[in-house]
């Protein structure tokens, strides 16, 4: 029987199991296929470490009526999956609120202001140290009013400890001299940094794992029976003392499986990937009207963004990547999109945007790490640390509290 099993091989879990393993535990991952397509293969590659302050800010009610009357917008939502995903927008829009939205944004912050402390060990030790580009990032505005409206938000990120600084017109352009010269005003974060391929990250951090003695078993999980197995699609069962679900936005089934209520919807996202793009961008750049980022990864230019509330099992709308491609080809001209490769994949998206990591307090031996929405990549090896806290019985270096399950 291992010590740990963990359920989900995208770059949570397999953090997780790498944390489990150098903790000492005996580890076994289960997913239904190791190789296949997963969100942390399609992220912008982002470690977006500024980015604590929820989604849900005021007035984005207003803000994605006006989304979803364009089919190609930054939003979009299938109508038959309003009624099922009603519970999570009741609970989104209350996440704006005030007293609630500054309670989010320290919890985020407390994960996000430690993330260097934990990734940058575990990219070490797997050897990707060589693809973390420590460039900062560029937030651009086309309008005075739209900067001046993200203003205070701003000002609370740098309560938080974001570090940033404002740019004008022409230093927008001699930080970036590859877009076009549209932006009045830009924000440079110093701290954010992105790396060169999400993909490779993944495989580099599966094949740690596994040369640190993890077990690899195929299948889809359907559920937890009795504390400490886990019960596959075809009848198996794998075994274990503990189990964590970082099963990204499949995680639901598995925690209702044991009596524990989640809210979280599949917030799909969309990409192009530009192989030949030709263009020379140094570093991530946000599209603050626009919702959506450009970021120059080792594969390619990668244009992604979009929000798409349809469920896990509808099909992919790829008309969404083509307007984000049409997207890029406005505000960095020039580019070349031969052989672009267009992508969807599922973000597991919480009303709060907090992750939940923790302890089921109705099953103890179940520990929970999902629900990570934007930022997988970025708070995954500091949630590996805080579940390998929990599973070793050590006081956690961040109180879990605001992450539980229960707050649902």
């Amino acid at each position: 029987m291992a010590d740990v099993v963990v359920i989900g091989a995208g770059i949570v879990g397999l953090a997780c199991a790498w944390a489990a393993s150098r903790d000492g535990a005996r580890v076994t991952i289960v997913d239904r296929e190791f190789e296949g397509d997963r969100a942390s293969h399609g992220n912008a590659g982002g470690i977006a470490v500024t980015e604590s302050t929820p989604i849900a800010v005021h007035g984005m009610f207003t803000k994605a009526a006006k989304w979803l009357i364009d089919p190609l917008g930054p939003l979009a939502l299938d109508w038959k999956h309003v009624p099922k995903a009603l519970p999570w927008f009741m609970a989104f829009r209350r996440a704006s609120e005030p007293a609630r939205f500054q309670a989010i944004s320290h919890a985020l912050a407390l994960l996000n202001n430690r993330v260097y402390d934990d990734i940058l060990p575990m990219f070490d030790d797997i050897g990707a140290s060589a693809m973390l580009y420590r460039r900062g990032a560029l937030t651009v505005y086309e309008t005075d009013e739209a900067f001046a409206a993200d203003q205070p938000e701003w000002s609370f990120k740098r309560e938080l400890g974001a570090r940033w600084h404002a740019l004008n017109a022409q230093q927008v352009r001699e930080c970036e001299p590859s877009l076009a010269h549209v932006f009045r005003h830009g924000v440079f974060l110093d701290d954010w940094s992105h790396i060169g391929d999400p993909r490779r990250i993944v495989t580099l951090l599966r094949e740690r794992v596994r040369a640190l003695g993890a077990r690899f078993v195929t299948g889809f999980a359907r559920g937890i029976e009795t504390p400490g197995s886990v019960l596959l699609e075809d009848g198996a069962r794998v075994k274990g003392r503990r189990i964590v679900i970082a099963a990204g936005a499949w995680s639901k089934a598995l925690a209702n499986s044991i009596g524990d209520n989640v809210l979280l919807e599949s917030e799909r996202g969309y990409n192009a990937t530009l192989p030949k793009h030709g263009v020379a961008l140094t570093r991530e750049v946000i599209f603050a009207e626009r919702k959506f980022v450009a970021t120059p990864l080792d594969v390619g230019l990668r244009i992604g963004g979009a929000a798409e509330f349809a469920g896990i099992d509808a099909p992919p709308n790829y008309r969404r990547s083509d307007a984000l491609l049409a997207l890029g080809k406005r505000f960095i001209p020039g580019i070349d999109d031969t052989d672009a490769a267009k992508w969807m994949g599922h973000r597991p998206a919480t009303p709060d945007s907090l992750p939940v990591i923790g302890a089921s307090p109705r099953t103890p031996s179940v520990v929970y790490a999902f629900g990570h929405g934007h930022l997988g990549l970025t708070q995954s090896a500091t949630t590996a640390a805080l579940v390998a806290d929990v599973l070793a019985n050590r006081a956690p270096r961040v109180p879990l509290t605001p992450y539980s399950i229960a707050r649902f």
